[in-house]
């Protein structure tokens, strides 16, 4: 039976999407065996196990993870194989992307690079690893990409209310602009100057799929606050997820994941927290490209009828 010389579970590599959350610490453990093989596992063996394989000392090896990942990666030996599950964290359809950084003698079933969906809150064994040649050992290193929402997914043609409780409003970004929505994921995005403590309302029903609320800064250093703020993302019926950004600090968020929630119902509070010049409300309808999150156009009513997203308006 092949035995890995090194098996490592790291952290989450994740997609570039508008908020992610900061790395906290984990560990994992090492130890060998009688036969000189060394293992690696994000949980270290019980008493019984690690006297049955001659098992001595466990050190324990600090790393950096991330606390809100989107999924997890989770390897889980069985037999002379071991397999590679995704935990979808969200109230919500993902795609994950598995593939090695390191591999000897070691090959998955299907090949990798591997892409998987998983509904909400589910696990799936994305690939099965095992050695090219049983007669010799083998190493490998994994790592994951995560992108919220299903690439199946088929928008609808909707119309989202003004997600502001509030008569008079401006845009200070719209489509394309120059500052900040030049990326697929924000090209087609608005942000609404909005006072800090401004009721945020749901512009179009749906289920809350993901939520941060830790977060308490903001500033212009974009390689520092880019990938940063609290937010809200609501999944809709046809696949589609509205992002509501730069939420208020602390009681910014005012609903929990899983939530359903109806078209004008409040959700939060505007802030500025994040890469942000000042308080405003960052709104986007995203769906997922296959591995690739983007926004797309939407027709949006405000008070005063239907609203010129395109630009700036002052």
């Amino acid at each position: 039976m092949p035995r890995p010389t090194s098996l490592i579970v790291p952290s989450l590599i994740l997609a570039a999407t508008l908020a992610a959350p900061a790395a906290q610490a984990g560990k994992l453990y090492r130890w060998t065996d009688r036969n000189g093989v060394t293992h690696y596992g994000d949980r270290a063996p019980s008493d019984a196990a690690a006297a049955a394989i001659g098992a001595a000392e466990v050190k324990v090896i600090p790393y950096r993870s991330e606390p809100g990942s989107i999924a997890r990666l989770r390897v889980q030996q069985d037999g002379d194989r071991y397999l590679a599950w995704a935990d979808n964290s969200l109230a919500g359809p993902i795609e994950v992307r598995l593939d090695f950084n390191h591999s000897n003698n070691i090959i998955g079933s299907p090949l990798l690079p591997a892409s998987a969906t998983l509904d909400p809150r589910a696990s799936a064994v994305v690939s099965v690893l095992s050695a090219q040649d049983p007669s010799r050992g083998g190493d490998f290193e994994l790592s994951m990409r995560s992108v919220p929402g299903d690439p199946r997914a088929r928008p609808q043609n909707a119309d989202y209310l003004l997600p502001l409780r509030q008569q008079q409003f401006r845009i200070d970004q719209g489509y394309g602009g120059h500052f900040s929505h030049s990326e697929p994921e924000h090209r087609y995005a608005v942000d609404f100057a909005a006072d800090i403590g401004t009721p945020v309302l749901a512009a179009r029903d749906g289920t809350v799929m993901q939520v941060e609320s830790d977060f308490d800064k903001a500033g212009l250093n974009l390689e520092k606050f880019g990938d940063r703020a609290n937010f809200v993302r609501i999944l809709h019926d046809d696949g589609t997820m509205a992002l509501y950004a730069h939420l208020k600090a602390d009681d910014g968020v005012m609903v929990r994941v899983g939530q359903r929630v109806r078209a004008g119902q409040q959700i939060g509070l505007s802030g500025n927290t994040g890469f942000s010049t000042g308080p405003h409300l960052h709104f986007a309808v995203q769906v997922n490209r296959g591995m690739r999150l983007e926004s797309i156009p939407f027709r949006m009513t405000g008070p005063q009828g239907p609203l010129r997203l395109g630009g700036s308006v002052r």
